[in-house]
């Protein structure tokens, strides 16, 4: 390794940007990492206008005034007030999971209450000045629907007390089949590498269909490589990151042709003034499936005019082991702004 690389490599270790990464003003920032799905998988889409119609034709007036007009039940009527099965509460309206039956306590309100969400992801906050009052709404993630109010009054280890209109929820006790919309989705994972993981993650995070992206190192020799031993020990690994992606809303190939727009897949072990063979362009493929996919997009680009006097160098090979790069490099550019694309990429 050289010493321009090692000195590149200091830097990005300080987070000074080195060239390949543009100050903010100047890239085009992502916001919607995790605006269609949850970490755990869940698609956090909200229903059509035709389906959520339908679904609320379901429901009771009484659920329909509480979830729809923000409405309260009376204190100590609630169905799921006494619930102790173990099991999960979700969205009477679309169904996404909100509550877990561990997290649920005698409160002594005369309401629902709970300690901790599903998945913070899973429900969202809102200022609620109604009634002369200022309180925090809790509201479905997915669909908006009223679920009540969160207090600063509830036991460890949050402190909070998520107090629900059981009107707003549907139990599933333990071992009952879950309906689709109660369910994650079935996901795939992709493993792509094109220098800075930064910048690809974050371009990827944005992507359609794709659920979660992670900065990470591969297809290298040593045991739970730390980024400092990727700079400077030659360990092998390249700079990758995991695409966990919704095989109903994108494809591996689509993936792979969005990844080849978003680099430079002619410059061997190396992204602009990023150096190194942790640098290198690589597809890790998971089979036989995705290797052939690959090996077709590139040869596709291959024909391509702007392609006729610049090879592609990308490496496809089978993936091995992904080490997650420290937490410091996740979501790096959604958290400090900039972006690590290449002009014209």
């Amino acid at each position: 390794m050289g010493h321009r690389t090692k000195f590149l490599s200091l830097l990005a270790l300080l987070g000074i940007s080195t060239g390949a990464c543009l100050p903010e003003e100047d890239a085009v920032q992502s916001q919607t990492k995790g605006a269609r799905y949850s970490k755990l998988a869940y698609d956090l889409t909200p229903p059509s206008a035709e389906a959520k119609a339908a679904r609320l034709k379901e429901l009771t007036p009484e659920q329909i005034r509480v979830t729809q007009q923000a409405g309260t039940e009376p204190a100590g009527c609630g169905v799921l007030l006494k619930e102790k099965r173990a099991g999960l509460f979700a969205c009477v309206v679309c169904g996404l999971p909100l509550f877990r039956s561990g997290a649920k306590f005698e409160s002594g309100t005369g309401w629902p209450s709970f300690f901790d969400p599903f998945s913070p992801d899973h429900v969202r906050i809102n200022v609620d000045r109604s009634h002369g009052m200022v309180r925090e709404e809790i509201v479905c993630a997915r669909d908006g629907a009223h679920l009540g109010h969160v207090f600063d009054d509830g036991p460890p280890p949050t402190g909070k007390r998520y107090c629900l209109n059981s009107a707003s929820l549907r139990f599933y006790a333990d071992g009952e089949t879950l309906p689709p919309e109660s369910s994650p989705v079935a996901t795939q994972v992709a493993y792509f590498a094109g220098g800075c993981f930064w910048g690809v993650e974050d371009a990827f995070s944005a992507e359609e269909g794709v659920v979660d992206a992670e900065s990470g190192y591969m297809n290298g020799k040593t045991e739970a490589p730390t980024y400092k031993q990727v700079c400077y020990d030659e360990t092998g690994h390249a700079e990758a990151v995991k695409v966990v992606f919704d095989p109903a809303r994108t494809s591996f190939r689509k993936l792979a042709q969005f990844f080849f727009s978003i680099h430079d897949p002619t410059t061997i072990n190396r992204q602009g003034p990023d150096i190194g063979d942790q640098y290198r362009s690589a597809i890790f493929t998971v089979d036989a499936a995705q290797q052939a996919d690959a090996q077709a997009v590139i040869a596709e680009l291959a024909k391509l005019p702007k392609f006729a006097k610049r090879r592609i160098v990308t490496v496809v090979e089978p993936a091995q082991k992904f080490w997650p790069a420290e937490e410091y490099h996740q979501d790096y550019h959604l958290k400090n702004g900039g972006s690590c694309r290449l002009p014209g990429h």
